[in-house]
């Protein structure tokens, strides 16, 4: 049994979504059974527990050899990193109840680095309390999803410039879709099980991609010209804070400080190994602009 929580999330579905077309039995922990419709569909077993209960988890899990892990933001919790942490103890305390025999945990590139850079410390300390736990530990550390611009397209669309964050904005970025990680997420699920073995693998998309490349493949894909404009660093937390708390909106502004720094956000020299997927940035960003 693969228990995949976070089913209903991007990554979780491509994930629970490659399992059952290799015909193996998966357990969808969601956290509303109302959001049961698609897993179901591709029969999926369906298992409901908010993140935040332990216990809760724990029973959802019980009985699985393999459960892959993701610690979701929420864009609205008052404090944005107490709210995951929060939950990495409470995942925490399920496995070590559950005790599969495998934990796949998504993270992030830079989640390597040892001090405070925002949204990647966060999964620095998922990966370190996963690491404590005993079985086969495989640390998957994502580039950035071509579907965070999600947040940017909106306002590109409508006035017909790119705010950028990153500085040059002709900087290739490790970029990847959600699709492509929940994917390679199975493919690595589906290897044989390693009772001691801790291994970090790092996916990103088949090329990196700039902010002008973004640009350009929005002017593409809408048929309007779309420029690109750096962001001024006074105007990145209020520009966040449109779409999320100012908590969540401090960890993402010291990611992008970080990722202007060149090299922190990264693929981990000590650990080397990337997997590449498939999806070019057209094909990533082109169901944004069709479910505008």
């Amino acid at each position: 049994m693969f228990a995949i929580i976070g089913a209903t999330g991007k990554v979780g579905y491509a994930t629970s979504s490659a399992l059952r077309e290799a015909d193996m039995p998966v357990r969808a922990v969601i956290r509303n059974e109302s959001n049961s419709g698609l897993l179901r569909a591709i029969g999926c077993e369906i298992a409901v527990a908010n993140l935040h209960d332990s216990e809760a988890l724990a029973n959802a899990i019980s009985g699985a050899e393999t459960v892959q892990v993701i610690i979701p933001p929420s864009p609205q919790a008052d404090d944005g990193a107490k709210h995951m942490r929060t939950t990495i103890e409470s995942i925490m305390f399920a496995l070590e109840k559950a005790r599969p025999k495998r934990v796949l945990a998504i993270s992030d590139y830079g989640a390597h680095i040892d001090y405070d850079i925002g949204m990647p410390t966060m999964c620095r300390s998922l990966e370190a309390r996963i690491s404590q736990i005993n079985g086969h530990k495989v640390i998957l550390r994502s580039a950035e999803h071509m579907q965070n611009w999600a947040r940017s397209i909106p306002r590109a669309m409508e006035t017909g410039i790119l705010k950028s964050f990153p500085v040059p904005t002709d900087m290739p970025l490790p970029m990847v879709s959600a699709l492509d990680v929940g994917q390679i997420a199975a493919r690595l699920l589906l290897q044989s099980v390693d009772d001691t073995a801790l291994e970090v693998v790092h996916v990103e998309g088949p090329r990196r991609y700039s902010v002008d490349d973004v640009a350009a493949a929005l002017s593409e894909l809408s048929g309007r010209e779309i420029s690109v404009e750096v962001a001024p660093r006074s105007q990145w937390k209020a520009g966040l804070e449109v779409t999320m708390s100012a908590s969540l909106a401090e960890l993402l502004t010291k990611a992008n400080e970080a990722l202007n720094q060149g090299g922190l956000i990264d693929v981990d020299p000590s650990s080397g190994e990337v997997i590449y997927g498939t999806t070019d940035l057209l094909q990533g960003l082109r169901p944004l602009l069709t479910s505008k």
